[in-house]
């Protein structure tokens, strides 16, 4: 197995739901290509709102003490990120963004996010129900820490991964599963193009 990683980070607030499904999903496609599985769900994390101190422009760290300090450094040592969030009222989940908000100290790092691989995942209750609302404020965080953006290659699905419950859970969308799977085969491959000979 390649020392590349790739983290999955499942927005949700609920813990081994339907979003914790999808990015597990996506996690087997990245072991099945070699490359190093990880999970994080934010669903037991402490992630309070930036309050735009300006802290880290100075000292490159955020002034603000939780969770965040073990979430950072997953991210900068990843080669590449899928995120996954539920829809909630159109968007991606509260908790979510606030790691997007608080991820701002990494572009203070010199955008120690810079060329990692991005995908998105949205999960919604609706077959239009917000996913490509949901994955579009995703792309715009990728890009705003200097990512990578990935779809999913595929003709179905275009911006990323899009699952619909229709009542059930998300196992029983195979047509989004699919989406969900090539957008982690998407990352694997343009994350080896870049990362595999550093």
């Amino acid at each position: 197995m390649s020392d590349l990683k790739i983290l999955g980070i499942s927005g949700s607030p609920r813990k081994g739901r339907n979003t914790d499904y999808c990015v597990k999903e996506a996690l087997k496609v990245v072991e099945e290509e070699g490359l190093e599985p990880q999970f994080l769900s934010l669903a037991d994390k402490e992630i309070k709102p930036c309050t735009s101190c300006w802290v880290c422009r100075e000292k490159k760290e955020c002034n603000i003490r939780d969770d965040m300090d073990e979430i950072i450094p997953r991210l900068e040592e990843s080669a590449g990120i899928i995120i996954a969030s539920p829809v909630y009222m159109g968007l991606m989940s509260a908790s979510l963004r606030a790691m997007m908000e608080r991820a701002l100290v990494t572009r203070m790092r010199d955008f120690s996010l810079h060329n990692k691989v991005g995908g998105a995942i949205a999960i919604g209750g609706g077959r239009n129900g917000g996913q490509e609302y949901t994955i579009h404020g995703i792309h715009n965080w990728f890009m705003q820490v200097d990512m990578i953006v990935v779809g999913d290659g595929k003709p179905e699905g275009h911006y990323g991964g899009m699952v619909w419950l229709a009542g059930k859970d998300a196992e029983h969308d195979e047509d989004g599963l699919r989406t969900v799977r090539s957008v982690a085969r998407r990352v694997v491959e343009v994350a080896k193009l870049i990362w595999g000979n550093r």
